[in-house]
């Protein structure tokens, strides 16, 4: 996709960002503006980073490469530390983004899992309407048979961006409800199939279940299936984001994230922290509710928009 700094996008992604900005870059800047460096100064630092969320092992890395430069006396204005900051951010986001490619000529599935409040439904809806306006042929599959409120969310969803679903009553196992879907974008020559899935506490192992039998059961009827497992992160929950990352990751195996949200946090740092220690593709971010408020990442434009 190309830059859209210039577009709509990256205002609402600053205006998105302004929290996260206030709370992290306007403390860093207050914090070295017309001062001497010293080591309280670093100390101070250090509480500023770990306060954004943005995690103990890029602090110390980050901490350990100013007081190097501070040594040299390359750290003579606030600028110097501001872009010191930015290029540390970019070198680990970079790392993490990677587009989802979607081939044209197939039926690719993307599995989508999270606990229930990370805004699940809400981004498979954007999610279709995305490769909708993309000209491609889109399907979703509410397997949440859990929640009666799931379901109708997603039907929802499916008039409001005009995509089929493929649903069952309440209770239904989720399994058969993939099995259908697949069945019917085989027949349809459907290209994007988007499967919802139950999102109830993640520290219940039989929800995890659940989740390998779907799986199971997509790689049996569509070799290769889930062609994409994409975890669904709450950015205001923090260090719960970071905890979730982790659980799912170990029992699923998660290709992709999308992290929602950015626009209700002081706490966007948390974006840095999942991609040094996960390394897994940020796909996605949010910055609110309309439809086209869920873009592809660009990591040099979240920074931009951080910093601007």
């Amino acid at each position: 996709m190309a830059d859209n700094k210039s577009g709509g996008f990256f205002q609402r992604l600053k205006q998105g960002l302004a929290k996260t900005r206030k709370s992290f870059v306007q403390n860093i800047e207050q914090l070295f503006t017309g001062k001497a460096i010293s080591p309280e100064t670093f100390d101070d630092l250090e509480e500023i980073l770990i306060g954004a969320d943005l995690g103990p092992a890029f602090t110390q890395e980050l901490i350990e490469e100013m007081k190097g430069r501070a040594k040299r006396h390359e750290l003579a204005v606030a600028d110097t530390l501001k872009q010191l900051l930015k290029d540390s951010m970019n070198k680990i986001l970079q790392a993490c983004e990677v587009p989802l490619i979607i081939p044209k000529d197939q039926v690719f599935t993307i599995m989508v899992v999270g606990v229930n409040g990370t805004g699940k439904t809400t981004t498979i809806g954007k999610l279709a309407s995305y490769y909708k306006s993309q000209g491609r042929s889109v399907l979703i599959a509410a397997a949440d048979t859990f929640r009666a409120a799931a379901i109708e969310q997603l039907e929802i969803w499916s008039r409001r961006v005009d995509v089929p679903i493929i649903k069952q009553k309440m209770g239904a196992d989720p399994s058969a409800v993939v099995f259908d879907a697949i069945r019917s974008a085989k027949a349809r020559e459907t290209n994007v199939v988007i499967i919802d899935t139950a999102g109830r506490l993640h520290t219940k192992t039989n929800l995890m279940e659940e989740l390998k039998k779907v799986r199971r059961i997509m790689g049996r009827e569509l070799p290769g299936a889930p062609h994409e497992t994409l975890l669904v992160l709450d950015a205001t929950t923090g260090q719960n984001a970071l905890v979730q990352a982790k659980i799912f990751n170990r029992e699923i195996g998660v290709t992709g994230l999308a992290l929602t949200k950015l626009d209700g946090t002081s706490k966007g740092g948390i974006i840095v922290r999942i991609a040094k220690e996960f390394q897994i593709p940020i796909r996605y971010i949010g910055v609110g509710e309309h439809l086209d408020d869920l873009k592809p990442f660009i990591s040099r434009e979240f920074v931009d928009a951080l910093f601007e």
